[in-house]
């Protein structure tokens, strides 16, 4: 199994509407990508120094799947949208 973890930092501007507008657009695409087997969403309530605004956690059965997610139209339109209101991001992708 795939695990591809996401964290976003959102620019200070119009920043808890951007949060939950993205948290709504990443929400709905399980229904739209074969392949992506689960999905969670978080928002930090912390707030901390070294905080991120939004996680994402999505499984993938494997490297390919995962692969398929990311250039598919749904996703891309979504990061799309994240480029916009986002200043930073990590990414970890690991095998379960």
């Amino acid at each position: 199994m795939i695990i591809h973890i996401v964290m976003l930092k959102f620019k200070e501007e119009n920043r808890k509407n951007n949060l939950y507008k993205v948290k709504e657009l990443l929400e709905g695409l399980p229904s739209k990508i074969e392949g992506l087997l689960s999905m969670e969403v978080g928002l930090d309530f912390m707030k901390s120094e070294r905080s991120f605004d939004l996680v994402l956690t999505t499984t993938f059965n494997d490297k390919k799947a995962l692969s398929t997610y990311a250039t598919d139209p749904a996703h891309l339109e979504v990061v799309n949208v994240i480029k916009e209101v986002t200043e930073g991001a990590k990414v970890v992708d690991y095998i379960k």
